[in-house]
């Protein structure tokens, strides 16, 4: 009987296992980096056991760190999470041969699966070994892993080269192997996988399908449980070759075998040997705990016959901390408070007030709402993640709301190339028009009320904001009524909440600040200094570093002076497990070059410039961040 269980993973899904401990009465043991110090999972855990160091080759990928962390915290099992080593058969021996349960598929199994070369050759396929023209689009892979890392689309030879390199990178980063291969990339499909959970009796379930479609650099974004529209021969083709897979390597413990569906065919991508990010979508339709089984099956109980009947649908939202607008660059910072309605579930890895860092993914919740049909669901996590709290850096919210709601999804048409199709759609600026105006009014409420209202009318007091890349400007005063807006009645105007009547109809407006970050219900504003900086603004050219990370890689022969191209890859920075290229703005040259590889940037930080200046042209009159600037007057006072 397992008493105690070290959870091998950090963030939302350690939290996840040890929400489930603590209702069966198990120990929990947390390990965590030096920048995890104070993270959620840490707090939550009975113990934790420190990994010196903060990159994930330093720390969750220390096999020795992890098992000895184990045995000096006297814990009797490890639950591997997903990610890190949780597909890595080496480690699963390592557990089991230090007398240690593994709550796991046996190491073989792994060994066989782990792998997506190997598994490719178990299913009767085989990856591309030459490509060539006719080949193309390909897809470069990571043989160990997955979360989308070390996945590249190639749709010109002359580009493979360059990203079999980065998705090597990527891959060694993100799984210690930079094994990579190459196979067809499958245009317009859709991403289907079913939950399989085996014991060591011979019995093997399988809980149902799941559409994984909704994508972005090849990761999951929305999931949900049974995938619409299969039609019960597709489905039990998946279920078939699921099993298949499982009984092919004597399979125990929860798996997810993974498919992509083009033109009714099933293509066979992969078979993932641990719980994946999108459980808790099956676990709602089957009202069932995944860890709770997959603790009993270590324990060697054995399944019934059959599993649970499924009953109705759910989605699940993966909330990132990322700016989709902005080539889904990461994001940093503060998350200074999180809270959704209680109509759904909310798995996550961080708390009020907890710092999202660099060195790990980008992901801060999963939401997930069930519901008697697919439309109920769709409509109850869309409008919960509408209603959320989540203040912080900028996050995918408002991106998730719209595909949430988008006819393609709602009528269960996507496919794979959703965002590369809707992406600028669902991204456009999503400012409450009245939201710079109460944020106004709210600090207005803030200040001392003696001396505000004058019998002579004064200059109006302004305030600048910041809002989806514009500038908003508000002029305001206080009146003997109060405040009052120009066509808006202030109904009321605190320091946390405003109230506006617009064309007869009551619009409340939830405001918090945190320093210069105002949000506005789900607005997010910056407050601008009154007087803004005259040198805040880089010279045209100017390549700035999207987010805090460490330069891996810098093109080869360049320097200052070199002649570039627009869209040339410059340098790669590497920020959260993924790296990102930073490419020439235009053609011209570069006339600065401000960084090396190993160095590590802020956001925002000066890391080249490229002066596209055309012989007998006139020179850029105004700087690329320059952007218009909107104004909201209030009413005059009499």
């Amino acid at each position: 009987m397992i008493s105690s269980i070290l959870v091998a993973n950090r963030g939302e899904i350690a939290c996840r296992v040890f929400r489930t401990c603590r209702a069966a009465g198990i120990r929990t043991v947390a390990v965590h980096s030096d920048a995890d110090e104070d993270a959620l999972h840490v707090r939550e855990a009975d113990a934790a056991v420190r990994l010196p160091g903060v990159t994930p080759a330093q720390t969750y990928l220390r096999a020795d760190l992890v098992v000895k962390a184990a045995l000096d915290a006297g814990a009797d099992a490890v639950h591997p999470g997903y990610g890190f080593l949780s597909e890595n058969a080496d480690f699963a021996r390592a557990v089991l041969d230090a007398g240690l349960v593994w709550i796991g598929p046996p190491p073989e199994a792994i060994e066989a699966m782990a792998s997506k070369t190997r598994a490719k050759k178990l299913m009767g396929l085989a990856p591309l070994v030459e490509v060539t023209e006719d080949d193309l689009p390909v897809l470069v892979k990571a043989a160990a892993g997955g979360g989308g890392r070390g996945m590249r689309i190639v749709r010109e030879l002359a580009a493979l080269e360059t990203e079999l390199e980065a998705a090597r990178a990527e891959a060694l980063s993100a799984f210690g192997d930079g094994e990579v291969f190459v196979e067809p990339y499958v245009e317009g499909g859709r991403h289907v996988e079913v939950q399989i959970l085996a014991d060591t009796h011979g019995t093997v379930w399988t809980l149902g399908t799941r559409d994984c479609s909704l994508q972005r650099r090849h990761q999951k974004v929305i999931e949900e449980a049974p995938a619409p529209g299969l039609g019960q021969r597709l489905t039990d083709t998946l279920y078939d070759l699921s099993v298949r897979a499982a009984r092919a390597v004597d399979y125990v413990g929860a798996g997810t075998v993974e498919f992509l569906i083009a033109d009714g065919t099933a293509h066979f991508l992969e078979m993932n040997t641990r719980l994946q990010v999108e459980h808790p979508v099956t676990e709602a339709v089957f009202g069932i705990d995944l860890v709770a089984l997959q603790i009993q099956v270590a324990e060697g109980a054995a399944l019934d016959d059959a599993p649970p009947p499924a009953r109705g649908h759910a989605v699940e939202a993966r909330l990132y901390a990322e700016d989709p607008a902005n080539g889904w660059a990461p994001q940093t910072g503060t998350l200074h408070r999180l809270a959704v309605p209680d109509s759904v579930r909310l798995d996550t890895g961080y708390g009020d007030g907890d710092r999202i860092g660099v060195h790990y993914d980008p992901m801060l919740a999963k939401a997930v709402a069930h519901a008697a049909t697919r439309a109920g669901a769709l409509r109850a996590l869309s409008g919960a993640l509408e209603r959320a709290e989540i203040h912080g850096p900028v996050t995918n919210r408002d991106l998730l709301v719209r595909s949430l709601r988008h006819p393609e999804f709602t009528e269960g048409r996507m496919d794979t190339g959703f965002y590369d199709r809707h992406l600028a759609t669902l991204t456009p600026p999503a400012a409450d028009p009245y939201a710079p105006l109460a944020a106004a009014l709210a600090a207005a409420h803030g200040r001392s009320r003696f001396g505000g209202w004058r019998n002579l009318p004064s200059q109006p007091q302004i305030r600048r904001y910041l809002v989806a890349g514009e500038k908003h400007e508000v002029h305001y005063r206080h009146t003997r009524e109060g405040l009052s807006a120009d066509g808006v009645r202030v109904v009321r105007a605190d320091a946390d909440l405003v109230v506006l009547e617009v064309d007869g109809v009551r619009k409340r407006f939830r405001v918090a600040r945190h320093g210069d970050q105002v949000h506005v219900n789900s607005t997010v504003l910056t407050a601008l200094p009154r007087f803004p900086d005259p040198t805040a603004d880089h010279a045209p050219g100017s390549l700035l570093a999207p987010m805090p990370g460490t330069v891996v890689r810098v093109a080869e022969g360049l320097a200052e002076g070199v002649r570039v191209e627009a869209g040339r890859p410059l340098l790669w920075l590497e920020a959260m497990k993924m790296e990102h290229k930073i490419s020439a703005p235009a053609d011209g040259t570069l006339t600065a070059l401000h960084v090396a590889p190993g160095r590590q940037v802020e956001m925002g930080a000066l890391l080249a410039v490229v002066d596209d200046d055309v012989p007998g042209q006139e020179p850029r009159a105004t700087p690329r961040s320059a952007r218009p600037t909107r104004t909201f007057r209030t009413q005059e006072a009499p």
